[in-house]
Order: C-alpha cells, then structure tokens, then sequence
C-alpha cells in the first residue's frame, strides 16, 4: 500500500515537472540549448506592454518581449528574444499597440520607412533614431481606451456643435430663408425678362459683326492686292534697284561721316591755337573799346577820315594835273 501512493507521487511529480517544463518551453523562457536572437528597442513610454509579450513580424510571432527597463534620459529600454536565424528587415522599428480588447498588448516589428504616416508616430520613431547605436527606434500606439476616450470626446464636440445648430435654426431662421428664396426667385425673373429685352440689341450686334466681318474679308483682298503689287516689284527689278541705291547712299553717307570725323580731329588738334586766337581778339577787342591804343583812336575819332579822304581828293586832284600838264612837273632833255 505504501509503495503504490510512493509510486503514485512519483508519478504526479514527474507529470508537474513535465508540464513545468512544457509550459517553460511554450512561454520561450527556456533556452534549451539553443542560442535566441536578442534585441533591444528604445521607447518613450511602453503603454501596457509587459514580459512575456508576443513579438511579431508581419502577422506572425517571431519572439518574445524579454526584460523592460528605464534608460537614461527618460527612455524605455525593451529587450526581444528572436527565433534565431530570423531575416529581419534592413532598418528594423519596433511598434507596441494593444493586441486585443482585454489589456493584453504586443510588439509588431517593420521596416522603419512602412511606419505610419502620422505625425506623431513619425516624431517619436525619429526621436529615437537621433539617438544612434544599434538599438531599434520604438513607438507606442494608443490603447483602446484613449480611443474610447477620444471618440468620447468628439462625440460630445459634435452634440455641442447639434444643438448649436438646432438653435440657429429656430422659425425666425426658416422665415428668414423663406425670404432669401423668394428674393432670389424674383431675381431670376428680373434677369430673365432683362435677356429678354436685350435680344433685340443682341440681334443688331450680330449684324453688325456680320458687316465687320465682310469689311474684313474687303481689307483682306485689298492687302493681296497689296502684296500682288510689292511682288511684281520685285520680279521687274524695282526693288532691287532701291535697295542698291540706298546701299550707295549709305556709303556716300559713311565717307561724309568719315570726312567730318577728320575735320573735327583737326579742329581737336588745333583747339588750343583756335583758343589762343580768340583770347588775343577778346583782349584786343576790350582794349578798342575801352580806348586805348592806336586803334582804338582810329576807330572813335572821326578826325582822321575826314582828313584821309581830303588826301585821296587832292591825290586825285594832282593826278589829273599831271595827265592835262605833264610838262608842268616834268622836263626831258636830249644833250
């Protein structure tokens, strides 16, 4: 009897040990001989995240969450041991959301550039890949509760924003659209009976852009005719004959320019001669007519005319003597 319960013992603690040892293997807090891959990610807060929580990749679990500690800096610290020989991605994110409704929470790795488009998961995955190292950069989505909480709070914005609305919306309101209605309404009448009145103006602008248009097509012929003239100008050789005639001017034009160049370069050459010159006739010109000088004298005095043609009418007077009396003042002898 002894012997069976001893028996009987020994069964259920070797049964205890192996469901230990089972339930050790299931959990991954066993090694068992083999060498896990162990990684860590750095977040700022963790949420509800624990030891023991499943890691996954894409979808499937991959590993588990190993230890948590706090870092320096306020980081959180995750450890993961991984299968081994697992491919990861290049530039591995860890993301820790809720797994399901009763509080239990996992770990989802992906590539850094798969992250969510939000803001603020992007600002803490780049928060913590500032930091450097080979630790993974970590995030934390929000758990159903602060989802709950935050559709709570939209649906209260949106009761306040109804009655808001049911308040604006009062008879007054309805009258007052009702109004608006029928102002419009006879607008539209207004606009219609104007359209209707200014048909008649519409009808005479389209035969007035009838006229234009056979004014133009006119034009148009004249310009042909135009262009008919300039064409057989230039087949007879008109044309050609101005354009070598003014060719020749412009060269006749160029050795003007070129001449009076030459003669401005000359004038430029002798400027200070010309300039002397003028200075002498100003100077010699103040002195005339302040008084000074022989010239001077000659030009203010009208003495010394008088006198002179007095000389010039006996010069005269003489002459004449002479021709009428040559005798008179002359004398010629031969031996």
């Amino acid at each position: 009897m002894k012997r069976s319960n001893e028996f009987a013992v020994g069964l259920a603690v070797l049964g205890a040990a192996a469901l230990v040892v089972i339930g050790a293997v299931a959990l991954g807090q066993l090694r068992l001989g083999r060498g896990d891959d162990v990684r860590t990610a750095r977040f700022r807060s963790i949420g509800g995240l624990g030891a023991g929580a499943s890691v996954t990749l894409r979808g499937v679990k991959v590993g588990r969450v190993a230890a948590i500690r706090v870092a320096a800096d306020d980081w959180v610290e995750v450890d993961f041991r991984l299968k081994p020989d697992q491919r990861l991605p290049d530039r591995p994110a860890a993301i820790a959301a809720p797994a399901t409704l009763f509080g239990e929470w996992r770990v989802n790795i992906i590539a850094y550039d798969e992250a969510s488009s939000d803001r603020g998961v992007q600002a803490q995955l780049a928060e913590a890949a500032a930091v450097g190292g080979e630790i993974w950069p970590g995030t934390t989505l929000p758990d159903i509760g602060e989802i709950t909480l935050q559709a709570s709070r939209i649906a209260g914005d949106i009761g306040v924003i109804t009655n808001r609305i049911e308040g604006a919306l009062d008879s007054n309101a309805v009258a007052d659209v009702r109004a608006s209605l029928r102002d419009l309404r006879a607008t539209v009448v207004r606009l219609t009976q104007m359209a209707n009145s200014q048909s008649d103006n519409l009808g005479k602008l389209t035969t007035n852009l009838t006229r234009t248009s056979g004014e133009v097509d006119v034009a148009a012929g004249r310009f042909n005719t135009f262009l008919g003239r300039v064409d057989s100008a230039t087949t007879n050789g008109q044309l050609q004959d101005l354009v070598s005639s003014t060719r020749q001017t412009s060269v006749a034009l160029r050795e003007m320019t070129a001449d009076m160049q030459a003669i401005v370069n000359d004038v430029k050459q002798h400027r200070g001669s010309l300039i002397r010159v003028l200075e002498a006739s100003d100077s010699l010109l103040t002195r005339v007519q302040s008084g000074r000088g022989t010239l001077s004298l000659l030009a203010s005095d009208s003495a010394l005319y008088h006198e002179a043609t007095k000389t010039v009418q006996q010069m005269r007077q003489l002459l004449a003597d002479i021709q009428a009396n040559p005798r008179k003042y002359f004398r010629f002898s031969v031996f």
